[in-house]
């Protein structure tokens, strides 16, 4: 009997070992498993975010404008963005170029031109319209007017530029021209008076012959 009862515990005792060791390696696997999937995400690196590049156009017309003195003259400038949330963050520079040089009119959206209330952009950023208006208009006005856009980036975007010329007035009989018509005009006129003076000459000749041969006669 005794000996029954030690076969039945010795075999109880290696059934719970045996569950023991089971549960052990289980929860060993388990661990080892969390740990890997833990290792593996903190290993994944954060995704960095770039900013989109901006992609402007600077449209500018006309290519060429006439004005006479004492109008007033609106150079069109426009440019487009996929980015137009954004556009009212850009600056504009406005600047001239003629016989004299380079001269900046307008820059970061303000007029800089001192004791100057003629010049001024009068566009909406925010619908990409930096139009320049000039008041008054004289012959210094004469020259090339370009747009120039600041991206975020630092980055400048120029339009192809608008020439702009001034017609002054000559004071006499009203008449309206640019220095270049008044010039061929006078020429013009020249020329004609001195064409009519050699066709004209030899019939002036023969008048003369017969005013003279009529007075002998007589």
């Amino acid at each position: 009997m005794n000996q029954y009862v030690g076969k039945l515990c010795r075999a109880a005792m290696s059934s719970l070992f045996f569950f023991l060791l089971l549960d052990v390696g289980v929860s060993g696997r388990s661990a080892s498993t969390e740990s890997a999937a833990v290792t593996q995400t903190t290993a994944q690196p954060p995704l960095a975010t770039r900013p989109e590049p901006w992609h402007l156009s600077v449209t500018q017309t006309p290519a060429k404008e006439k004005a006479k003195e004492g109008e007033t003259v609106v150079l069109n400038c426009h440019f487009n963005s996929p980015q137009s949330s954004s556009l009212s963050e850009l600056m504009v520079k406005w600047y001239k170029e003629d016989e004299k040089g380079q001269m900046t009119l307008l820059e970061n959206n303000v007029t800089i031109l001192p004791n100057n209330n003629r010049i001024f952009m009068s566009g909406d950023l925010s619908q990409g319209d930096a139009s320049l208006v000039i008041l008054n208009v004289t012959t210094g006005d004469h020259g090339i007017y370009f747009c120039a856009v600041t991206l975020p980036d630092g980055k400048v975007v120029t339009g192809n530029g608008t020439k702009l010329r001034i017609r002054r007035a000559l004071g006499l009989f009203g008449i309206e021209e640019s220095i270049g018509t008044i010039i061929a005009v006078v020429a013009a006129g020249i020329g004609g008076l001195v064409v009519l003076i050699i066709v004209l000459t030899p019939q002036l000749r023969r008048c003369i012959l017969c005013m003279k041969q009529g007075s002998h006669q007589a």
